[in-house]
């Protein structure tokens, strides 16, 4: 079951490992980002994970995009939805003021939220992208409530979800442009996604370093 190859995207044409090469060599993107970001996590330890599952998304990924298998497709989505969770708790906990426990709930309530939306976006054709669009929308909620406590902090999350948005766009046109474009669009998704979790990592780290987080 889990060695099961699928074709997923348009670049694939067969299941031979560099059936993709576009899209496995984009996951590079996400490296560079964790790189990047790295250093700027000093002192910060959730930031600093942070910056460890994004290196670890660019290569769950990239190991999906060249096995096209069940197994490559766990690798790489379940990296992002650690992500994910982690940024809920951090920003639930530093950017709200949430004592921990209410943060570990307000992560948990990702659960439920994402099953009421993602049918939602689905039935609006979103296909396979439609677990991703309940995101931003969530990041935008955070960014509203910051916007008169922490302005800065309100606008890097509102510009991460509309690099968050275009990536999700690129990733549900692989499909609709493969006809005319057989390279399809889902690399552009790596490369837009890769900047947007390394910008929102920056965001955070920056929020903290200027000492915006409630002292504990």
């Amino acid at each position: 079951m889990w060695s099961e190859q699928f074709d997923a995207y348009c670049e694939r044409t067969d299941f031979t490992f560099w059936s993709e090469p576009v899209n496995a060599l984009t996951n590079a993107a996400f490296l560079i980002a964790a790189l990047w970001v790295f250093p700027r996590t000093r002192g910060l330890p959730l930031a600093r994970a942070m910056a460890v599952v994004l290196f670890v998304i660019g290569l769950g990924s990239f190991a999906f995009h060249t096995t096209a298998t069940r197994w490559g497709a766990l690798a790489d989505t379940a990296p992002i939805l650690g992500f994910i969770l982690l940024y809920i708790f951090a920003a639930s906990r530093d950017f709200l003021g949430l004592a921990t426990w209410k943060a570990l709930l307000a992560t948990a309530l990702f659960f439920p939220y994402a099953a009421v939306t993602v049918p939602v976006f689905s039935a609006l054709g979103l296909g396979s992208s439609a677990g991703y669009a309940p995101v931003p929308l969530l990041i935008l909620g955070y960014a509203l409530i910051l916007a008169r406590r922490a302005p800065r902090t309100a606008r890097g999350l509102a510009l991460g979800a509309g690099i968050l948005c275009l990536s999700i766009a690129m990733r549900w046109l692989d499909d609709p442009v493969c006809a005319a474009l057989p390279l399809g669009t889902h690399f552009l998704w790596h490369i837009l996604n890769a900047t947007m979790l390394g910008w929102m990592i920056a965001v955070y780290a920056q929020h903290m370093l200027e000492g915006r987080a409630p002292a504990r």
